[in-house]
């Protein structure tokens, strides 16, 4: 999906931040990191969905698009501190506990910048966009891989939610691919990623 850090960070949908922020996105970080874990290490290296990506590639974007967003908002001093070395799964977990750390403060999660869309948070970024990249990137990943990729109806929701929140936008270059045609009989599950470029 988006390669642009610039178009990731800039064109997030408008959403209201609230003291649930650590544990929402929690509930989104937990699935994706458990799609990591199950991931074999020899399969890193396959085909995503993304088109000229390996999975392995998809997760370096996930992370690396979420660290380039929280330097460019003051949260982090540089995107690769706190570096590990190691396979996918390692650097993940190693990820994950820091963004937690960050959103767990009220000070982080609140901090308001003005982006595409106008006034917005730290937080309520980090729902509205790159929640929807945990979700779609967990299924890129888990395609890739061979694993079960299928989404719940909330995710469905979310993913849905977010692609009206982007407007015109979910088709910019480096965001979305072009939405492909899905037969009347598609679950929606199917319908939603057809929307986002990519067949189920």
């Amino acid at each position: 999906m988006t390669t642009d850090t610039t178009e990731t960070t800039e064109k997030t949908p408008p959403t209201q931040p609230d003291a649930g922020v650590p544990a929402e996105y929690g509930r989104l970080a937990d699935p994706f990191g458990a799609v990591v874990e199950r991931v074999p290490d020899g399969t890193w290296s396959a085909p995503s969905p993304c088109d000229g990506w390996t999975a392995a590639d998809v997760l370096d974007h996930v992370v690396g698009t979420q660290r380039d967003f929280l330097t460019q908002r003051g949260v982090l001093d540089d995107p690769t501190a706190d570096h590990v070395d190691g396979g996918p799964a390692r650097r993940w977990r190693a990820h994950d506990d820091l963004v937690r750390g960050l959103l767990a403060d009220p000070g982080v999660a609140g901090r308001e910048y003005d982006g595409v869309f106008g006034r917005t948070t730290v937080g309520a970024s980090m729902l509205a966009f790159y929640g929807f990249d945990l979700v779609v990137h967990r299924w890129d990943i888990a395609t890739a891989a061979g694993l079960e990729a299928h989404l719940t109806p909330d995710e469905i929701a979310l993913l849905d939610r977010a692609a009206d929140g982007f407007g015109e936008h979910l088709y910019d270059d480096g965001v979305c691919r072009p939405a492909l045609d899905v037969p009347p009989d598609a679950t929606a599950e199917q319908r939603v990623l057809a929307r986002l470029g990519r067949r189920a």
